[in-house]
Protein backbone atom coordinates (compact mmCIF):
# COMPACT_ATOMS: atom_id res chain seq x y z
CA UNK A 1 0.00 0.00 0.00
CA UNK A 2 1.64 3.80 -0.92
CA UNK A 3 1.40 6.53 1.13
CA UNK A 4 -1.45 7.99 -0.94
CA UNK A 5 -3.26 4.74 -0.37
CA UNK A 6 -2.34 4.66 3.56
CA UNK A 7 -3.32 8.50 3.66
CA UNK A 8 -7.24 7.41 1.82
CA UNK A 9 -7.77 4.46 4.00
CA UNK A 10 -10.71 4.73 5.60
CA UNK A 11 -11.58 2.51 8.27
CA UNK A 12 -14.38 0.23 8.01
CA UNK A 13 -18.00 1.59 10.20
CA UNK A 14 -18.46 -0.06 13.25
CA UNK A 15 -20.15 -3.72 13.60
CA UNK A 16 -23.52 -3.92 15.16
CA UNK A 17 -21.71 -5.75 17.93
CA UNK A 18 -19.60 -2.81 18.44
CA UNK A 19 -22.34 -0.81 18.58
CA UNK A 20 -24.08 -2.67 20.80
CA UNK A 21 -20.72 -2.43 23.19
CA UNK A 22 -20.45 1.88 22.86
CA UNK A 23 -24.58 1.82 24.02
CA UNK A 24 -23.29 -0.11 27.03
CA UNK A 25 -20.61 0.96 27.59
CA UNK A 26 -22.29 4.63 27.63
CA UNK A 27 -24.88 3.88 29.83
CA UNK A 28 -22.42 2.49 32.42
CA UNK A 29 -20.09 5.21 32.24
CA UNK A 30 -23.07 7.84 32.64
CA UNK A 31 -24.45 5.39 35.72
CA UNK A 32 -21.15 5.99 37.14
CA UNK A 33 -20.84 9.80 36.79
CA UNK A 34 -23.95 9.41 38.41
CA UNK A 35 -23.03 7.46 40.99
CA UNK A 36 -19.83 10.04 41.41
CA UNK A 37 -22.29 13.15 41.44
CA UNK A 38 -23.80 12.09 44.52
CA UNK A 39 -20.50 11.61 46.04
CA UNK A 40 -19.19 14.54 45.37
CA UNK A 41 -22.20 15.55 46.93
CA UNK A 42 -22.37 14.06 49.89
CA UNK A 43 -18.90 15.08 50.53
CA UNK A 44 -19.44 18.83 49.72
CA UNK A 45 -16.01 19.00 48.08
CA UNK A 46 -17.36 21.47 45.36
CA UNK A 47 -13.55 22.23 43.87
CA UNK A 48 -14.79 24.42 41.07
CA UNK A 49 -16.94 26.75 43.72
CA UNK A 50 -20.68 27.21 44.59
CA UNK A 51 -22.59 24.52 42.47
CA UNK A 52 -25.85 25.03 40.59
CA UNK A 53 -28.55 23.66 41.63
CA UNK A 54 -29.55 19.68 41.80
CA UNK A 55 -30.98 19.25 38.04
CA UNK A 56 -28.46 21.58 36.87
CA UNK A 57 -25.76 19.17 38.00
CA UNK A 58 -27.67 16.36 37.02
CA UNK A 59 -28.22 17.53 33.58
CA UNK A 60 -24.47 18.58 33.09
CA UNK A 61 -23.15 15.19 33.82
CA UNK A 62 -25.49 13.43 31.32
CA UNK A 63 -24.69 15.91 28.70
CA UNK A 64 -20.68 14.96 29.55
CA UNK A 65 -21.17 11.34 29.43
CA UNK A 66 -23.91 9.47 27.85
CA UNK A 67 -22.75 11.03 24.09
CA UNK A 68 -20.38 7.91 24.36
CA UNK A 69 -22.96 5.93 23.52
CA UNK A 70 -22.35 7.06 19.78
CA UNK A 71 -19.08 7.53 19.80
CA UNK A 72 -17.81 5.14 17.20
CA UNK A 73 -21.07 5.42 15.45
CA UNK A 74 -20.27 9.60 14.61
CA UNK A 75 -16.93 9.98 16.32
CA UNK A 76 -16.76 13.77 15.69
CA UNK A 77 -19.93 14.90 16.87
CA UNK A 78 -19.67 12.76 20.03
CA UNK A 79 -16.18 14.71 20.75
CA UNK A 80 -17.77 17.99 19.82
CA UNK A 81 -20.47 17.38 22.00
CA UNK A 82 -18.76 16.24 24.87
CA UNK A 83 -16.16 19.29 24.98
CA UNK A 84 -18.73 21.80 24.04
CA UNK A 85 -20.69 20.03 27.59
CA UNK A 86 -17.55 19.73 29.46
CA UNK A 87 -16.60 23.57 29.11
CA UNK A 88 -20.16 24.39 29.83
CA UNK A 89 -20.52 22.11 32.66
CA UNK A 90 -16.93 23.93 34.34
CA UNK A 91 -17.99 27.22 34.13
CA UNK A 92 -21.07 26.35 35.27
CA UNK A 93 -19.44 24.78 38.78
CA UNK A 94 -20.70 21.27 38.16
CA UNK A 95 -19.11 19.04 40.74
CA UNK A 96 -18.74 16.07 39.29
CA UNK A 97 -15.45 16.19 37.09
CA UNK A 98 -13.91 12.52 37.49
CA UNK A 99 -15.88 10.36 34.53
CA UNK A 100 -16.48 13.74 32.40
CA UNK A 101 -12.68 13.98 32.24
CA UNK A 102 -12.64 10.27 31.84
CA UNK A 103 -15.88 11.11 28.62
CA UNK A 104 -13.18 13.74 27.35
CA UNK A 105 -10.40 11.85 26.73
CA UNK A 106 -12.64 8.73 25.62
CA UNK A 107 -13.90 10.73 23.17
CA UNK A 108 -10.93 11.88 22.02
CA UNK A 109 -9.29 8.91 21.67
CA UNK A 110 -12.98 7.85 19.70
CA UNK A 111 -11.61 10.30 17.00
CA UNK A 112 -8.08 9.17 16.39
CA UNK A 113 -9.01 5.73 16.25
CA UNK A 114 -12.12 5.94 13.99
CA UNK A 115 -12.34 9.02 11.96
CA UNK A 116 -12.67 8.32 8.83
CA UNK A 117 -10.94 11.28 7.46
CA UNK A 118 -7.49 11.76 8.53
CA UNK A 119 -7.10 15.29 7.94
CA UNK A 120 -10.11 16.52 9.72
CA UNK A 121 -9.64 14.17 12.55
CA UNK A 122 -6.03 15.77 13.10
CA UNK A 123 -7.39 19.15 13.19
CA UNK A 124 -10.38 18.39 15.38
CA UNK A 125 -8.52 16.81 17.89
CA UNK A 126 -5.93 19.48 18.06
CA UNK A 127 -8.70 22.35 18.20
CA UNK A 128 -9.99 20.34 20.68
CA UNK A 129 -6.96 19.97 23.17
CA UNK A 130 -6.15 23.52 22.28
CA UNK A 131 -9.34 24.75 23.44
CA UNK A 132 -8.97 23.13 26.31
CA UNK A 133 -5.82 24.28 27.20
CA UNK A 134 -6.81 27.86 26.30
CA UNK A 135 -10.10 27.08 28.74
CA UNK A 136 -8.03 26.22 31.88
CA UNK A 137 -5.94 29.47 31.17
CA UNK A 138 -8.41 31.95 31.60
CA UNK A 139 -10.06 29.57 34.10
CA UNK A 140 -6.79 29.81 36.42
CA UNK A 141 -6.63 33.30 35.62
CA UNK A 142 -10.32 34.17 37.24
CA UNK A 143 -9.33 31.74 40.23
CA UNK A 144 -6.49 33.27 41.16
CA UNK A 145 -8.51 36.34 41.00
CA UNK A 146 -10.79 35.15 43.40
CA UNK A 147 -8.34 33.56 45.51
CA UNK A 148 -8.92 34.07 49.22
CA UNK A 149 -5.25 35.37 51.26
CA UNK A 150 -4.94 32.56 53.10
CA UNK A 151 -5.80 30.01 50.85
CA UNK A 152 -2.14 28.53 50.21
CA UNK A 153 -1.36 29.54 53.80
CA UNK A 154 -0.16 25.87 54.55
CA UNK A 155 2.19 25.77 51.53
CA UNK A 156 5.95 25.02 52.09
CA UNK A 157 7.49 24.05 49.26
CA UNK A 158 10.36 25.91 47.46
CA UNK A 159 7.89 26.90 43.76
CA UNK A 160 5.54 29.66 44.53
CA UNK A 161 1.95 27.92 44.91
CA UNK A 162 -0.26 29.86 42.32
CA UNK A 163 2.88 28.56 39.84
CA UNK A 164 2.78 25.19 41.35
CA UNK A 165 -0.75 24.91 41.08
CA UNK A 166 -0.07 26.14 37.19
CA UNK A 167 2.34 23.42 36.44
CA UNK A 168 0.52 20.71 37.82
CA UNK A 169 -2.04 21.40 35.82
CA UNK A 170 -0.20 21.57 32.60
CA UNK A 171 1.33 18.49 33.24
CA UNK A 172 -1.67 16.56 33.99
CA UNK A 173 -3.79 17.81 31.40
CA UNK A 174 -0.42 17.54 29.03
CA UNK A 175 -0.45 13.81 29.91
CA UNK A 176 -3.86 12.85 29.59
CA UNK A 177 -4.33 15.01 26.30
CA UNK A 178 -1.07 13.37 25.00
CA UNK A 179 -2.01 9.76 25.73
CA UNK A 180 -5.73 9.90 24.61
CA UNK A 181 -3.78 11.84 21.23
CA UNK A 182 -1.36 9.16 20.28
CA UNK A 183 -3.16 5.75 21.24
CA UNK A 184 -5.89 6.98 18.96
CA UNK A 185 -3.65 7.29 16.23
CA UNK A 186 -1.85 3.85 17.46
CA UNK A 187 -5.48 2.19 16.93
CA UNK A 188 -6.13 3.63 13.64
CA UNK A 189 -2.70 2.66 12.37
CA UNK A 190 -2.68 -1.06 14.42
CA UNK A 191 -6.13 -1.25 12.06
CA UNK A 192 -4.84 0.05 9.04
CA UNK A 193 -2.36 -2.69 9.37
CA UNK A 194 -4.49 -5.52 10.20
CA UNK A 195 -6.90 -4.08 6.74
CA UNK A 196 -3.00 -4.51 5.33
CA UNK A 197 -2.37 -7.70 6.17
CA UNK A 198 -5.54 -9.48 5.41
CA UNK A 199 -5.37 -7.48 2.05
CA UNK A 200 -1.86 -9.75 1.73
CA UNK A 201 -3.43 -12.73 2.81
CA UNK A 202 -6.19 -12.40 0.31
CA UNK A 203 -3.64 -11.63 -2.57
CA UNK A 204 -1.44 -14.17 -1.22
CA UNK A 205 -4.73 -16.85 -1.60
CA UNK A 206 -5.52 -15.73 -4.96
CA UNK A 207 -1.49 -15.86 -5.93
CA UNK A 208 -1.64 -19.73 -4.59
CA UNK A 209 -5.03 -20.18 -6.32
CA UNK A 210 -3.70 -18.50 -9.78
CA UNK A 211 -0.21 -20.70 -9.04
CA UNK A 212 -2.71 -24.06 -8.50
CA UNK A 213 -4.60 -23.61 -11.58
CA UNK A 214 -1.37 -22.92 -13.59
CA UNK A 215 0.14 -26.21 -12.75
CA UNK A 216 -3.25 -27.47 -13.14
CA UNK A 217 -3.35 -26.71 -16.80
CA UNK A 218 0.52 -27.28 -17.26
CA UNK A 219 -0.03 -30.59 -16.28
CA UNK A 220 -2.99 -30.96 -18.61
CA UNK A 221 -0.58 -29.60 -21.74
CA UNK A 222 1.84 -31.80 -20.64
CA UNK A 223 -0.41 -34.97 -20.53
CA UNK A 224 -2.23 -33.84 -23.97
CA UNK A 225 1.37 -33.62 -25.29
CA UNK A 226 2.67 -37.30 -24.04
CA UNK A 227 -0.63 -38.70 -25.36
CA UNK A 228 -0.09 -37.12 -28.67
CA UNK A 229 3.36 -38.29 -28.50
CA UNK A 230 3.02 -41.41 -28.36
CA UNK A 231 -0.69 -42.05 -29.72
CA UNK A 232 -0.67 -40.36 -33.09
CA UNK A 233 2.76 -41.61 -34.00
CA UNK A 234 1.68 -45.20 -33.17
CA UNK A 235 -1.92 -44.91 -34.71
CA UNK A 236 -0.50 -43.15 -37.55
CA UNK A 237 2.26 -46.25 -38.66
CA UNK A 238 -0.77 -48.73 -37.80
CA UNK A 239 -2.73 -46.55 -40.35
CA UNK A 240 -0.18 -46.64 -42.82
CA UNK A 241 0.34 -50.57 -42.69
CA UNK A 242 -3.36 -51.38 -42.37
CA UNK A 243 -3.72 -48.84 -45.77
CA UNK A 244 -0.48 -51.19 -47.34
CA UNK A 245 -2.28 -54.56 -45.80
CA UNK A 246 -5.81 -53.79 -47.89
CA UNK A 247 -3.73 -52.94 -51.36
CA UNK A 248 -1.98 -56.39 -51.31
CA UNK A 249 -4.32 -58.73 -49.73
CA UNK A 250 -5.50 -60.77 -52.64
CA UNK A 251 -2.41 -60.45 -55.07
CA UNK A 252 0.66 -60.54 -52.03
CA UNK A 253 -0.57 -62.64 -48.97
CA UNK A 254 3.24 -62.59 -47.94
CA UNK A 255 3.25 -58.47 -47.59
CA UNK A 256 -0.24 -58.70 -46.27
CA UNK A 257 1.00 -60.87 -43.29
CA UNK A 258 4.50 -59.04 -42.84
CA UNK A 259 1.59 -55.26 -42.52
CA UNK A 260 -0.54 -57.36 -39.95
CA UNK A 261 2.95 -58.03 -37.65
CA UNK A 262 4.32 -54.47 -38.63
CA UNK A 263 0.86 -53.53 -37.20
CA UNK A 264 0.61 -55.59 -34.07
CA UNK A 265 4.00 -54.65 -33.28
CA UNK A 266 3.10 -51.12 -32.93
CA UNK A 267 -0.05 -51.44 -30.71
CA UNK A 268 1.72 -53.52 -28.00
CA UNK A 269 5.15 -50.57 -28.42
CA UNK A 270 1.93 -47.98 -28.02
CA UNK A 271 0.52 -50.07 -25.23
CA UNK A 272 3.74 -49.93 -23.72
CA UNK A 273 4.70 -46.92 -23.99
CA UNK A 274 1.02 -45.59 -22.84
CA UNK A 275 1.58 -47.50 -19.52
CA UNK A 276 5.04 -45.85 -18.84
CA UNK A 277 3.67 -42.96 -19.43
CA UNK A 278 0.68 -43.46 -16.99
CA UNK A 279 2.78 -44.79 -14.53
CA UNK A 280 5.42 -41.37 -14.72
CA UNK A 281 2.18 -39.26 -14.55
CA UNK A 282 0.88 -41.14 -11.50
CA UNK A 283 4.12 -40.95 -9.83
CA UNK A 284 3.90 -37.47 -6.94
CA UNK A 285 7.71 -37.30 -6.56
CA UNK A 286 9.88 -38.70 -3.83
CA UNK A 287 10.29 -42.91 -3.63
CA UNK A 288 7.97 -43.14 -6.29
CA UNK A 289 9.52 -41.07 -8.70
CA UNK A 290 12.41 -43.10 -8.05
CA UNK A 291 10.80 -46.40 -8.74
CA UNK A 292 8.75 -45.14 -11.48
CA UNK A 293 9.81 -46.82 -14.96
CA UNK A 294 11.96 -44.04 -17.09
CA UNK A 295 9.50 -41.81 -19.82
CA UNK A 296 9.68 -43.10 -23.39
CA UNK A 297 11.72 -42.27 -26.09
CA UNK A 298 15.54 -41.47 -25.98
CA UNK A 299 17.54 -40.01 -28.59
CA UNK A 300 19.53 -43.80 -29.02
CA UNK A 301 15.82 -44.87 -30.38
CA UNK A 302 15.91 -43.02 -33.09
CA UNK A 303 16.88 -45.49 -35.48
CA UNK A 304 13.48 -47.57 -34.08
CA UNK A 305 11.57 -44.65 -35.93
CA UNK A 306 13.33 -44.77 -38.75
CA UNK A 307 12.66 -48.63 -39.24
CA UNK A 308 8.88 -47.73 -38.57
CA UNK A 309 9.38 -45.93 -41.54
CA UNK A 310 10.90 -48.35 -43.77
CA UNK A 311 8.21 -50.72 -42.84
CA UNK A 312 5.63 -48.66 -43.37
CA UNK A 313 7.04 -48.77 -47.77
CA UNK A 314 8.64 -45.16 -47.46
CA UNK A 315 12.70 -45.30 -48.13
CA UNK A 316 14.00 -43.86 -45.29
CA UNK A 317 17.49 -43.28 -43.95
CA UNK A 318 19.35 -42.44 -40.59
CA UNK A 319 22.67 -40.31 -40.55
CA UNK A 320 24.83 -39.44 -37.59
CA UNK A 321 27.35 -36.78 -38.11
CA UNK A 322 30.16 -35.66 -35.48
CA UNK A 323 30.88 -37.34 -32.06
CA UNK A 324 27.86 -38.46 -29.89
CA UNK A 325 27.46 -36.61 -26.56
CA UNK A 326 25.74 -37.84 -23.93
CA UNK A 327 22.21 -35.68 -23.64
CA UNK A 328 20.76 -35.02 -20.14
CA UNK A 329 17.38 -37.28 -20.24
CA UNK A 330 15.17 -34.91 -20.65
CA UNK A 331 17.10 -33.21 -23.55
CA UNK A 332 17.53 -36.65 -25.21
CA UNK A 333 13.74 -37.46 -24.74
CA UNK A 334 13.32 -33.34 -26.37
CA UNK A 335 15.29 -34.90 -29.34
CA UNK A 336 13.06 -38.26 -29.70
CA UNK A 337 10.37 -36.56 -29.47
CA UNK A 338 10.92 -33.73 -32.27
CA UNK A 339 12.26 -36.89 -34.54
CA UNK A 340 8.60 -38.98 -33.95
CA UNK A 341 6.39 -36.14 -34.79
CA UNK A 342 8.54 -35.03 -37.60
CA UNK A 343 8.29 -38.60 -38.72
CA UNK A 344 4.79 -39.05 -37.79
CA UNK A 345 3.37 -36.25 -40.41
CA UNK A 346 5.25 -38.03 -42.81
CA UNK A 347 3.14 -40.62 -43.15
CA UNK A 348 0.11 -38.66 -42.22
CA UNK A 349 0.10 -35.68 -44.18
CA UNK A 350 3.15 -35.89 -46.72
CA UNK A 351 2.54 -39.09 -48.96
CA UNK A 352 6.39 -39.11 -49.13
CA UNK A 353 8.72 -41.82 -50.85
CA UNK A 354 11.80 -40.86 -49.42
CA UNK A 355 12.43 -39.66 -46.00
CA UNK A 356 15.89 -38.50 -44.29
CA UNK A 357 16.50 -37.82 -40.57
CA UNK A 358 20.01 -36.68 -39.47
CA UNK A 359 21.34 -35.99 -36.09
CA UNK A 360 24.23 -33.73 -35.85
CA UNK A 361 26.60 -33.37 -32.97
CA UNK A 362 28.09 -29.50 -33.20
CA UNK A 363 30.26 -28.25 -30.48
CA UNK A 364 27.77 -26.84 -28.73
CA UNK A 365 24.41 -28.13 -29.19
CA UNK A 366 22.45 -31.09 -31.35
CA UNK A 367 20.94 -30.54 -34.16
CA UNK A 368 18.08 -32.76 -35.38
CA UNK A 369 16.99 -32.29 -39.01
CA UNK A 370 14.16 -34.35 -40.99
CA UNK A 371 13.23 -33.81 -44.19
CA UNK A 372 11.35 -35.72 -46.80
CA UNK A 373 9.77 -35.12 -50.57
CA UNK A 374 6.30 -34.92 -49.67
CA UNK A 375 3.70 -32.58 -50.45
CA UNK A 376 4.88 -29.93 -48.58
CA UNK A 377 3.67 -26.89 -50.12
CA UNK A 378 2.21 -24.23 -48.17
CA UNK A 379 2.95 -22.44 -44.62
CA UNK A 380 2.90 -24.43 -41.34
CA UNK A 381 -0.12 -25.31 -39.19
CA UNK A 382 1.22 -23.24 -36.29
CA UNK A 383 -2.27 -24.58 -34.46
CA UNK A 384 -1.36 -27.78 -35.28
CA UNK A 385 -1.11 -30.14 -32.16
CA UNK A 386 2.07 -31.61 -33.50
CA UNK A 387 4.25 -28.30 -34.41
CA UNK A 388 2.89 -26.85 -30.89
CA UNK A 389 4.04 -29.26 -28.88
CA UNK A 390 7.62 -29.65 -30.88
CA UNK A 391 7.69 -25.65 -30.61
CA UNK A 392 7.01 -25.92 -26.42
CA UNK A 393 9.48 -28.95 -25.97
CA UNK A 394 12.28 -27.45 -28.02
CA UNK A 395 11.52 -24.04 -26.13
CA UNK A 396 12.10 -25.83 -22.67
CA UNK A 397 15.50 -25.98 -23.38
CA UNK A 398 16.17 -22.58 -25.04
CA UNK A 399 16.48 -24.07 -28.53
CA UNK A 400 15.82 -23.28 -31.66
CA UNK A 401 12.59 -25.13 -34.36
CA UNK A 402 12.43 -24.64 -38.14
CA UNK A 403 9.67 -26.08 -40.14
CA UNK A 404 8.54 -25.57 -42.81
CA UNK A 405 8.58 -26.25 -47.20
CA UNK A 406 11.34 -27.13 -48.63
CA UNK A 407 12.48 -24.98 -52.11
CA UNK A 408 12.88 -28.31 -54.40
CA UNK A 409 9.61 -29.27 -52.78
CA UNK A 410 9.11 -31.38 -49.41
CA UNK A 411 9.10 -30.57 -46.01
CA UNK A 412 11.85 -30.05 -43.56
CA UNK A 413 11.40 -29.60 -39.48
CA UNK A 414 15.00 -28.47 -37.97
CA UNK A 415 15.82 -28.20 -34.39
CA UNK A 416 18.82 -26.67 -32.63
CA UNK A 417 19.30 -27.95 -28.92
CA UNK A 418 22.18 -26.25 -26.52
CA UNK A 419 24.10 -29.09 -24.99
CA UNK A 420 24.70 -28.77 -21.22
CA UNK A 421 27.94 -26.29 -20.50
CA UNK A 422 30.68 -29.37 -19.56
CA UNK A 423 31.74 -29.59 -16.09
CA UNK A 424 35.55 -27.74 -15.26
CA UNK A 425 37.93 -29.57 -13.01
CA UNK A 426 39.03 -27.49 -10.21
CA UNK A 427 42.38 -25.73 -9.99
CA UNK A 428 44.23 -25.90 -7.21
CA UNK A 429 47.16 -23.83 -6.99
CA UNK A 430 50.55 -24.79 -5.21
CA UNK A 431 54.08 -23.76 -5.15
CA UNK A 432 55.82 -23.18 -8.57
CA UNK A 433 52.29 -23.54 -10.79
CA UNK A 434 48.61 -25.06 -11.28
CA UNK A 435 47.43 -28.50 -11.12
CA UNK A 436 43.67 -29.87 -11.54
CA UNK A 437 42.43 -30.55 -8.41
Amino acid sequence: MTMAQREGWRRPDPTPEQRRIDVWTGLAVTALALVSLTLARSTGAFLLGPPPSGPEQLLWTVAVTLPLVWRRRWPAATLLVVSVAFIAAQARSAPETQLSSGALFCALYTVGAWGPDRRSARRLRLGVITTMFTWMGIYYAWTIDHTPADAFAAAVGPVPPVLATLISGVLVNGLFFGFAYFFGETAWVAARREHELRAQAAELRRSQAEARQRAVVGERVRIARELHDVVAHHVSVMGVQAAACRRVWDRDPVKARTALAAIEQTARSAIDELRRMLGVLRTSGGDDAEAAPPAPGAVEHIDELVERARAAGIRATLGVYGDPAPLPGSLSQTAYRVVQEAVTNTLKHAGADLLDVRIRYLAREVELDVSDDGRGAGPPNADGLGLIGMRERVAAHDGVLQAGPRPDGGWRVRARLPLPAPDVAPVAVVAGGERSA
